[in-house]
């Protein structure tokens, strides 16, 4: 009998049950043993795991988060970690192994594949920017829970004549930003792919204001760069919350909404507020295509092991479940085209 792990690795969002639910479900059907790697790459670094089977997936569907918990651990941080896990691979007696997770997790599984272990992977961020496929597990539902939370603050910003900045993930790409920010009606959005000038922002929330409007809501990626001051000769960059890494290198993002904010408010006179939606975003029940992507994905994940690949993600490319090199995948993001952010600014003032 064929003994396939599974795991979930980085930020936890909703939709990972259900992917993991799939793996069970089809592993059943095909007569293979699964093993549940508990936190991500850590689990198979300290050989905690235990097994799974139907019953252990049994009404996680509409669950959000992950029944095998997460980490940002990262078993090829060094040669000694990389030789622990291979060999972890092989006590546990793993025939494959199934990594969920967004660009890091994918990136150590496309490692421990090259290093000759059956690995395949399956897409997951609430930020949709990993590069070969049109959706991610996560996204849908974190892009209706701002959308959601934008209804919300439009009430409150219209009723006492505010200007509302609202700050979403995103580091690298701008998707959560943008079809929150157009779905929710916001009068502006700001993304990582195109840097602006704050003399920019302060022009299009004044021209709102000169048509009549006295609330105004600004949506803004974590990973934007505003340039507020243009003359000194410096390129905007990003605001960082914590400048300690994580085991893949990453700062901690956070405070880009603050600071436009309270420039808003001293350029403008305006009322202004601040909100982040934090992890909210990317917690609670996952929507109804979080859950079909998911269970998609899952169950492809184990059929390409049972054709005996590996080194394979699974994806969605023109609407059509399918998979591609892990390694492709490396080193390149997905970002929002100029075309869709031209149309969310039609709607911008």
């Amino acid at each position: 009998m064929k003994k396939i792990g599974v795991l979930t690795g980085g930020g936890d969002c909703p939709g990972l049950n259900a992917a993991i639910r799939a793996v069970v479900r089809k592993a059943d059907a095909l007569n293979y043993a699964i093993v549940g790697l508990k936190r991500g790459w850590k689990g198979l670094m300290e050989m905690d795991a235990f097994e799974l089977d139907v019953g252990a997936v049994s009404g996680i569907l509409p669950k959000g988060g992950t029944i095998l918990g997460t980490s940002r651990t990262n078993p090829y941080k060094s040669k000694e970690d990389a030789d622990l896990a291979k060999r972890n691979f092989e006590e546990l007696g793993l025939d494959a192994l199934v990594a969920i997770g967004g660009e890091d997790t994918l990136g150590a599984a496309a490692k421990l594949a090259k290093d000759g272990y059956p690995v395949v992977g399956i897409p997951k961020t609430i930020d949709c920017d990993i590069w070969g496929t049109e959706a991610t597990i996560g996204f849908d539902t974190a892009t209706n829970i701002i959308s959601n939370a934008i209804d919300r603050l439009h009430t409150t910003a219209e009723s006492h004549d505010r200007a509302m900045v609202v700050e979403v993930m995103g580091r690298h790409a701008g998707w959560l930003a943008l079809r929150s920010g157009l779905a929710g009606g916001a009068d502006l959005i700001l993304i990582p792919e195109r840097p602006v000038n704050f003399s920019d922002v302060v022009s299009v929330i004044k021209k709102r204001h000169e048509k009549g409007k006295n609330f105004s809501i600004c949506v803004i990626a974590e990973g934007a760069k505003v340039d507020f001051d243009p003359l000194d000769g410096e390129d905007a960059k990003l605001v960082v919350k914590s400048a300690e890494k994580d085991e893949f290198g990453h700062v901690a993002l956070g405070g880009i909404g603050a600071m436009v904010s309270d420039h808003l408010k001293r350029e403008t006179g305006f009322d202004t507020r601040y909100t982040s939606l934090g992890h909210v975003q990317r917690g609670g029940t996952p929507t109804a295509y979080d859950r079909f992507l998911a269970s998609n994905f899952g169950v492809r994940a184990v059929e390409l092991i049972s054709e005996g690949k590996s080194g394979r993600m699974v994806c969605l490319s023109h609407g059509a479940f399918s998979d591609i090199p892990i390694e492709n995948v490396l080193g390149k993001l997905r970002y929002v085209p100029k075309w869709e952010y031209e149309v969310a600014e039609v709607f911008f003032g």
